[in-house]
């Protein structure tokens, strides 16, 4: 059993922390701990209504890394849980090198002032972390996250060799705005109005933002426009599955949404540079986030499925296959679970399940880990039990779902 510090209060933490709750003989104490303690006091009084069991909370700036510190201190915190922004990762990260705890998070570093994310000044703490006696989890959401399980999976007992793979990711639900972002709408902007990137032979290979897209066939959602986006999960793909010869990352998006996006590129309201308004100096995209739709507010109006998964072509036993292993989620179960959509729940129960892994010395180590260094199988047998079944399509070689 162990005692978890779980830092950020936004859809997914709510989703990870009431999962954590559920699964108290591996979680005997939870701390949840915010900027704003307010939105974690409202979280822990839903999991005290909805499941009898009390939390902790607390007040934290996740960027003041001594103040964490101190904070795993006073908790005794044993693992810490990031499910904050990913602009604190680095903070999060040495405040548990130094404290000698796991840590977890579910998406990689983004530095505020660039739109660049990357897993390398992640990567170089290796070293502290080792030093430190501890490990460190990098991307324990669904996509990066299970997306990565899902190809670990398939190289350990699908494959002799995977040459090819192609990250799915659909979301079919439907929250009644004209526009609005299922996340963060600061981060979910700055990817999706990013350049493409996807790898192959060798090599990165950039696009133009949206500018690949085709037709796909979701299951239980049906056919979809899907667009090539670079997500940070190729990168450490690229590093640790075997005999790869191509990965790409693909989302869904609609025309409404396209067309906003749009828009608010071509005024300036994406820039991440500050301009300054009536003497006061703002970043633009910030401005923005304020005045759309909360996320953790979409819970109750969304409406329809998500469909995330991954196609994988390659060897076995000298014939060739592809599989697609995906996972459907509804929007509304989630919310009647959870309290939140679906897309919170796909990032939130994949944290809560990485911290388990971690917390029961299933998953172990010293230094800084991604999902596909480990053993699959205990982390797919999690996902059946804890909201997230998948399903395997055996696929005719070449097949594709392409409409």
């Amino acid at each position: 059993m162990s005692n978890i510090l779980i830092i950020g209060a936004g859809g997914v933490s709510q989703v990870a922390t009431v999962k954590c709750a559920m699964n108290a003989d591996v979680f005997s104490k939870i701390t949840l701990a915010s900027r704003t303690k307010s939105k974690c006091d409202a979280i822990a009084k839903l999991i005290k209504d909805r499941l009898g069991v009390a939390i902790d909370t607390a007040q934290i700036d996740a960027d003041d890394t001594d103040a964490v510190v101190a904070l795993i201190k006073k908790t005794g915190a044993e693992l810490l849980l990031n499910v904050a922004l990913p602009y604190q990762d680095l903070t999060l990260m040495d405040a548990c090198s130094r404290a000698g705890i796991p840590y977890i998070d579910t998406a990689n570093y983004e530095h505020p002032d660039t739109a660049k994310f990357e897993y390398k000044l992640q990567w170089a703490k290796d070293g502290e972390f080792k030093a430190a006696n501890t490990m460190a989890l990098l991307g324990s959401g669904f996509d990066p996250g299970v997306t990565n399980v899902f190809c670990a999976y398939a190289q350990q007992n699908l494959f002799d060799e995977i040459g090819e793979i192609d990250i799915l990711d659909c979301n079919a639900g439907d929250h009644g705005y004209p526009f609005a972002t299922n996340f963060n709408p600061e981060i979910n902007l700055r990817e999706v109005s990013a350049k493409g990137r996807y790898w192959e032979r060798g090599e990165w290979k950039e696009t133009g933002p949206m500018e690949i897209m085709f037709k796909w066939d979701y299951p239980k959602v049906g056919v979809k426009d899907s667009y090539l986006l670079y997500h940070e999960e190729l990168e450490s793909l690229v590093k640790n599955i075997k005999g790869l010869k191509r990965i790409r990352f693909f989302m869904t998006f609609g025309q409404s949404y396209l067309t906003h996006m749009k828009c608010l590129e071509n005024v300036g309201m994406l820039r991440i540079d500050e301009v300054e308004h009536n003497g006061v100096k703002i970043v633009p995209i910030q401005f923005l986030k304020t005045l759309l739709p909360d996320p953790a507010s979409l819970g109750p109006r969304t409406k329809g499925k998500t469909n995330i998964g991954c196609v994988i072509r390659g060897l076995k036993d000298g014939k060739e296959r592809q599989v697609y292993i995906y996972n459907v989620c509804d929007h509304e179960a989630c919310y009647a679970e959870t309290g939140a959509q679906a897309v919170s729940y796909t990032t939130g129960v994949p944290a809560m399940i990485g911290s388990m892994m971690v917390a029961k010395g299933i998953w172990s180590g010293k230094g800084v880990f991604n999902m596909e260094n480990f053993d699959a199988k205990p982390f797919m047998d999690e996902l059946n039990k804890q909201g997230l079944p998948w399903e395997i399509i055996e696929m005719k070689p070449g097949e594709r779902y392409e409409v």
